[in-house]
């Protein structure tokens, strides 16, 4: 869901001529071996994508911006060598967003955990147009706003380990809001608790933020015992009618990614727009 709807953030911003900043305050390794994750570090375990990205593999009858999202992950597959059938090797964040920009857009890449960041250098090399840093992402937030392209899309995508994660992205939210008003940043977040999320908005209003849009993917009702029912999206000035893109997105997932009763897709204005 993040990277369906992350892309179609960039070719928002791609309507316009002049060049953007994309920045990825949390950008991990880049991309992902399927098959090394179901092995894991020491012994086998069960893998997550067979339950995610596995039942969309012949998605034929996705709406356009889902099936444009498949066709960049399978490029991607075949472009490092797999032409089996099944998916082994998948791009995160940073190399989807790499596969669409232009040569007048910035890709900044923060990864504060040595090994991840290691990994994202060997991921991207010397790539034109892209730089890697080792540094916080809320850190990043502060040295790298405004751009000089004085455009930016601005991905918070933290992994949630530190208990008070969403007070901190509130903080950096602030911070990035303060040096640049007009960005589009998207945060993700993980629906496990409803009232975790509900305080983290009311954190969010309190900033007295530009519009800001939820999007969000439930694969399993309130009854379920499914810790992580789903994940949210979260924009701060999202692109003109990026709430009906979404929704069709987000109503296609729910189906197809269902593990019980209840599954479902909506969009919700946090702050409404003026």
């Amino acid at each position: 869901m993040k990277h369906a709807l992350l892309l179609q953030l960039v070719r928002a911003l791609q309507k316009k001529e002049k060049g953007f900043l994309y920045l990825d305050t949390h950008a991990g390794r880049g991309r992902y071996d399927l098959e090394r994750a179901a092995t894991g570090d020491t012994l086998a375990r069960k893998p997550e994508w067979p339950e995610g990205i596995g039942r969309l593999s012949a998605a034929e009858d996705a709406p356009p911006a889902l099936r444009d999202y498949l066709a960049l992950v399978r490029e991607y597959d075949e472009s490092r060598g797999n032409l089996d059938e099944g998916l082994r090797f998948y791009p995160g964040s940073p190399r989807l967003a790499k596969q669409l920009v232009r040569p007048q857009d910035r890709l900044a890449l923060c990864e504060k955990h040595p090994e991840e960041c290691e990994a994202l250098r060997m991921e991207f090399g010397a790539e034109s147009g892209v730089s890697v840093h080792d540094m916080d992402g809320y850190t990043a937030l502060r040295a790298m706003l405004p751009p000089p392209e004085r455009r930016a899309l601005i991905l918070i995508d933290p992994p949630f380990e530190a208990q008070d994660e969403f007070a901190q992205i509130a903080k950096g939210l602030a911070e990035g809001l303060r040096r640049f008003p007009s960005g589009v940043f998207a945060v993700w977040y993980p629906l496990t608790e409803r009232a975790r999320v509900e305080e983290f908005f009311m954190l969010v209003r309190q900033l007295r933020p530009p519009p800001a849009l939820a999007c969000e993917l439930e694969i399993a009702g309130p009854q379920s015992a499914l810790k992580m029912k789903g994940c949210g999206l979260l924009v701060l000035n999202p692109p003109w009618q990026f709430d009906r893109e979404a929704l069709p997105v987000l109503a296609y997932l729910a189906e197809k990614l269902a593990q019980a009763p209840g599954a479902h897709g909506r969009v919700e204005w946090v702050v409404g727009e003026k």
